[in-house]
């Protein structure tokens, strides 16, 4: 069944846009499918891991809980929108600290970062911990992360981007060579490409906990149905139908 769009109009970084969508899209896929705004990432699609935290009039919000018809009129800022082109004080900070590392939360945090530093300048490290609590990240231990947010303003005049001195490399501290694309957004992960030709996946799921059940026509209902490329059932799965991490134990099947 096909959802009924809407017109949905509101502001991103300060450009008025408007799309038309089913009201409950998720924001977080209105912003990353329709307006092509990668930076913000999905981690879970349940709000567990902040990684697509954005603002909305200013709050901090998970954008993969937001549906879009509850931004109509609103203004929502991205990791995009932080800096209109530069370096942010705290997207600095982050670089100066190495708080960045894969990149897929750090949009979150410095979004969530930065309604805190617009609300407090100078936090507390229980502040920081608090406005941050909302976002994981599995690589930093947070410490980078949370010195960044509290020297921020230290930052307020950029930092030197420069490589070390040749011969003085032993002992410095320079930026990773990756760090700016990860601070502004800009960095691109296999989620965010959008070949033109390429095909969604739908996983259906049984509605019950354990069921048994039988399959139709499906060739038929395939042919019915203009714009399905194809239908797979366990049947399609070559081999043992398993998987899992460990494989001489793996026992758990691709599909029922």
């Amino acid at each position: 069944m096909t959802m009924e769009r809407t017109d949905i109009a509101f502001e991103v970084n300060d450009a008025a846009v408007s799309v038309s969508v089913p009201p409950v899209r998720r924001l977080s896929q209105v912003l990353r499918d329709e307006l092509r705004l990668t930076g913000t990432k999905v981690g879970c699609d349940a709000g567990d891991c902040g990684a697509c935290t954005v603002l909305v009039d200013g709050n901090p919000v998970c954008a993969c809980l937001v549906p879009t018809a509850s931004v109509s009129g609103a203004s929502v800022i991205t990791v995009e929108g932080l800096a209109n082109g530069r370096l942010s004080a705290l997207q600095a900070s982050f670089l100066e600290h190495g708080a960045a590392q894969c990149g897929i939360c750090t949009p979150g945090l410095l979004v969530a970062a930065t309604a805190l530093l617009e609300r407090n300048p100078t936090p507390s490290e229980a502040e920081t911990q608090d406005a941050l609590g909302g976002v994981l990240c599995r690589c930093t231990g947070y410490r980078k992360i949370v010195a960044a947010v509290m020297h921020a303003s230290q930052h307020m005049d950029g930092f030197d981007r420069r490589l070390p001195e040749v011969g003085r490399a032993v002992g410095a501290s320079p930026i990773r060579l990756d760090g700016v694309p990860k601070v502004t957004g800009d960095e691109k992960f296999g989620g965010d490409s959008f070949p033109h030709d390429a095909l969604s996946v739908l996983v259906v799921r049984s509605p019950y906990y354990h069921a048994g059940f039988s399959f139709g026509d499906l060739d038929a209902w395939a042919k019915a149905h203009p714009g399905i490329a194809g239908v797979f059932t366990a049947a399609d799965i070559p081999g043992k139908n398993c998987f899992g991490v460990i494989g001489p134990f793996a026992d758990q099947p691709a599909l029922a």
